[in-house]
């Protein structure tokens, strides 16, 4: 961080979310930014990434850093940089200066933080260190960030209803992470076809978030192996007939995230397997999508994916049945096995280091059957949330392959059938979406997701790198 230079109207947003803060949780409150962690020696560190808690409220990514909160003010607590640090790092701005950009009320060094901690509220860290210095400094037991109790319980429970409903200057953090994720997912469709392995399509798609100064949001699956949901690797060589998921979403240097993943052929066309498939997927997409408005419960967004799925498999002739039979008994999730979607905003996952405590209303808990059990997102939609659109059609060997589920679904299920589409390992269309007072907005709708407008760029971006190499 070279710089503080901060717009008003940035700093006047930090003081509003203080002061709604103060509305919802009147007591003190301390949140810590956390530190860096060595890799394999001190000076080697991972990426710093602050909390997003203290992120939401201070809005620089300040390491080593804590604020305490109360009646709408900010205090700020951090030390000067050293001379070694200005060695090593250059030039700092102080602590007065970065208070003044933030809009703190008052700056002190780390050490007088003691005399400020007795009765405040927190939220538990990730990395351990930070976690012992919080616990130290507030003289008690702290309990891990997805199950706080008493004092800290209800801070978590103020953040969440804050960090749920977006904020213009959130919002407009988002878009532009977005704008950069579709730049990045149209570079990987551009290198396609002259990419000999999956590597070389993620760095393509990274080149792009890293020319804009943002890192990935979360590490990106760029796999043909798209039955492994998180798959974080990408050694493996391409080869016509092979679809390629791609699911990789930039962050902005605040911290705010996208999230989207497009599937497409690495020749350029879909086999009439995959593209039965596709439209598949895309249907339970384009459902959820017409469905979103305020108020309506997000698991109802989910079980529209999920017949909608079942009722394209009854189609192709690999499900057997009635759809919504099908859904009921969970022979959907042999296929579509995850939740359709999940909050959005500063975490890729929105405040999961919570728990379910944001993405489950309260008095709701997670349930116990297969279809459902990793829904992550179970509670009224409100104008302002941002979610993700995310089914999917999935040949997991763990699933298809267990002899329980292969007895219990033996008559839902054409094995034969299914066979004939062993070349669609793992296809998922996923979304960022506005909830908004009257609908929905696809913040990410600048790419493409039929497929044949998936088909048209890719070979345009084709010929174009084509023409590129021959000039």
């Amino acid at each position: 961080m070279q710089t503080v230079d901060r717009p008003l109207a940035l700093v006047e947003t930090l003081r509003s979310r203080r002061q709604r803060l103060a509305q919802l949780f009147p007591q003190p409150a301390v949140l810590w930014s956390g530190g860096s962690s060595g890799r394999n020696f001190p000076a080697n560190t991972y990426p710093f990434r602050a909390s997003s808690h203290f992120l939401y409220f201070a809005g620089l990514p300040l390491e080593d850093a804590a604020i305490r909160l109360e009646a709408g003010k900010l205090q700020l607590f951090m030390d000067e940089a050293t001379p070694a640090s200005a060695l090593w790092h250059g030039e700092t701005p102080s602590r007065s200066e970065i208070a003044a950009a933030i809009g703190a009320d008052d700056a002190y060094p780390l050490s007088e933080l003691k005399n400020w901690a007795e009765g405040t509220a927190t939220i538990a860290v990730q990395d351990a260190q930070t976690r012992l210095r919080q616990s130290h400094l507030l003289n008690r037991m702290l309990m891990p960030a997805n199950a706080p109790q008493d004092l800290d319980a209800e801070l978590a429970n103020a953040i969440v209803a804050l960090r749920s409903i977006h904020d213009e200057l959130a919002l407009a953090e988002i878009r532009r992470a977005i704008s950069v994720s579709v730049a990045a997912h149209k570079a990987g469709m551009a290198a396609t076809r002259t990419a000999k392995t999956e590597a070389h399509i993620r760095a393509a798609i990274e080149a792009v978030m890293i020319a804009h100064e943002m890192p990935p949001a979360y590490t990106s699956i760029v796999t043909i192996r798209g039955e492994v949901l998180h798959n974080a690797h990408s050694p493996h060589s391409l080869h016509s007939g092979d679809l390629l998921l791609a699911d990789a979403g930039a962050e902005t240097p605040t911290g705010w995230a996208a999230d989207l993943t497009r599937t497409y052929p690495v020749s350029g066309r879909f086999l009439a397997s995959q593209r039965a498939i596709y439209d598949v997927v895309l249907a339970a997409h384009d459902a959820c999508i017409a469905a979103i408005q305020p108020e309506v419960e997000y698991r109802e967004i989910h079980l529209i994916a999920a017949r909608t799925i079942a009722a394209g498999l009854v189609d192709l002739g690999i499900l057997r049945g009635n759809p919504t039979d099908l859904v009921e008994q969970d022979a959907h999730a042999l296929f579509f096995p995850h939740g359709v979607g999940h909050l959005l905003g500063l975490d890729v996952h929105d405040m999961e280091d919570l728990g379910d405590r944001a993405g489950y209303a309260e008095g709701r808990g997670r349930s116990d059957r297969f279809g459902l059990c990793y829904l992550r997102l179970d509670r009224p939609l409100k104008a302002g949330m941002v979610v993700t659109i995310e089914p999917g059609f999935y040949q997991v060997p763990a699933i298809l392959q267990d002899p329980q589920r292969r007895d219990r679904y033996r008559d839902m299920v054409n094995w034969e059938r299914l066979a004939e589409f062993s070349d669609v390992r793992g296809i998922r269309i996923e979304d960022d979406v506005l909830v908004t007072d009257t609908g929905c907005e696809v913040l990410s709708a600048d790419l493409p997701t039929h497929a044949d407008e998936i088909e048209q760029l890719t070979q345009m971006q084709v010929r174009r790198t084509s023409r590129d190499t021959s000039d």
